[in-house]
């Protein structure tokens, strides 16, 4: 009789539904009990624009770059506001923290653990204490885009299969202390789908940057290299995204040995001072990397100091040297860019730290005469704030994407949602 009666309800229940489908009935609801972050994560996709803070902390190891972004749309259609930029340094007992295991083929594992923890915690900290400086809650965020920090990326050449690479800085933890739901972990579903995950910033190149009638290329200039081409018919079959080669890595990394209490060459002050080696940049340009096919990425782990070690001549001086290296970053870039494009003429636009080297952009634009260089900031997007931008818009597209198919490409890339969502509770 109970099962009867059960039953009975349940048909009249289910009549009463489909009624109203039938006749339109405006306000119909389903009580089915979900888990209220799916909940929130369902309104979120519903509202006009989102609010998404990308965050950005690279090899070079300056700081966390965030960057404020209100999203309406996707792909193509994708409108991108920056509102807020912050870049906020780490201390040096940290920095050197990561340098323990950064790229490094033997390391002390329960660091490399603990460090997964303590970036997402520092990475919490910095997050609530600008949101603070900015007079917002986390209520008012709707997603953290957290690239993480890089501490290995070996793709296919290095001998190894698969492709692989590792971000740290754990997304739960970043959700947790801050209250707003993280998408962290965007390259291993590149990797997964075929692809070296890396470069990414093809996407938000594609998305925010191409134009019709202009070929474009967007160059970022950070510890390594990379750019993205945009063809002026904006096919995406036609992009080309590649990393170049070291950016600042080797710069930065050279500084710090041999300068003490600097960082970085600072307005290539010391690079003026030395002389370029033409051996030694003989040398540095005919490492392996520069004859393999297109696209291709690198990281420290190719690019590092045991490199230049294996090759500096002992009589060189530390500005001889830099001088060198900046030569060498321009000159691996004009090569990637003439030798992949087949351009000799179009519009260059720069972003990362080494597009603040006024050196290295000197002899970029003695290389390559037929390019327009500016900084990217010309398209409307503050330079710096460039990276964190980018995984902001992947996050959104992780969220708002209506076409996912792992048989999608951009130029000679996957093209597939990235992405992994950690609940704030």
């Amino acid at each position: 009789m109970i099962f009867e009666m059960c039953l009975g309800d349940f048909f009249v229940a289910l009549c009463t539904l489909a009624l109203a489908i039938l006749i339109g009935l405006p306000k119909v609801k389903c009580y089915i009990p979900l888990n209220p972050q799916i909940e929130q994560l369902y309104r979120i996709t519903q509202k006009p624009s989102r609010m998404i803070l990308g965050l950005m902390s690279g090899t070079s190891l300056d700081g966390l770059d965030l960057a404020l972004c209100r999203f309406t749309g996707q792909g193509l259609n994708t409108q991108c506001e920056l509102i807020h930029f912050a870049s906020v340094p780490f201390d040096a007992a940290f920095k050197e923290s990561i340098r323990d295991v950064f790229a490094k083929d033997t390391i002390h594992f329960p660091s490399l653990s603990t460090l997964n923890a303590q970036i997402a915690r520092t990475h919490a900290a910095i997050i609530l204490d600008v949101l603070k400086a900015w007079n917002l809650k986390p209520s008012e965020v709707d997603l953290l885009a957290s690239h993480g920090q890089t501490v290995m990326h070996r793709p296919v050449r290095t001998g190894e299969l698969p492709n692989s690479t590792l971000q740290i800085g754990d997304g739960d933890h970043l959700a947790h202390l801050t209250g707003i739901i993280t998408i962290s972990d965007f390259r291993q579903k590149h990797i997964a789908a075929g692809g070296e995950g890396a470069p990414l910033a093809m996407f938000g190149d594609y998305f925010l940057f191409t134009k019709e009638g202009e070929e474009r290329i967007l160059l970022n200039i950070g510890g390594i290299g990379n750019f993205t081409y945009l063809p002026a018919n904006q096919d995406p079959k036609g992009i080309l995204v590649t990393d170049t080669g070291p950016g600042n890595t080797l710069i930065d990394a050279w500084v710090r040995r041999n300068y003490t209490n600097l960082s970085y060459d600072e307005d290539a002050k010391i690079a003026r001072s030395g002389q370029v080696h033409e051996g030694l940049l003989k040398d540095l340009l005919a490492s392996p990397f520069f004859t393999e096919s297109f696209p291709k990425s690198t990281g420290p782990e190719y690019f590092n100091l045991d490199m230049v070690d294996r090759l500096v001549p002992k009589e060189l001086s530390p500005a001889d040297v830099i001088a060198t290296l900046t030569r060498f970053t321009a000159e691996s870039i004009a090569l990637a860019i003439q030798n992949y494009t087949g351009l000799n003429q179009g519009n260059i636009y720069a972003s990362g730290g080494g597009a603040r080297n006024p050196l290295l952009m000197e002899h970029l634009r003695e290389l390559l005469p037929g390019f327009s260089i500016a900084d990217s900031q010309k398209l409307g997007i503050h330079s710096a704030a460039k990276e964190a931008v980018l995984f902001a818009l992947l996050a959104n597209e992780t969220l708002m994407d209506p076409n996912p198919s792992k048989d999608r490409r951009l130029g000679d890339s996957p093209w597939v949602t990235m992405g992994k969502i950690s609940f704030s509770c």
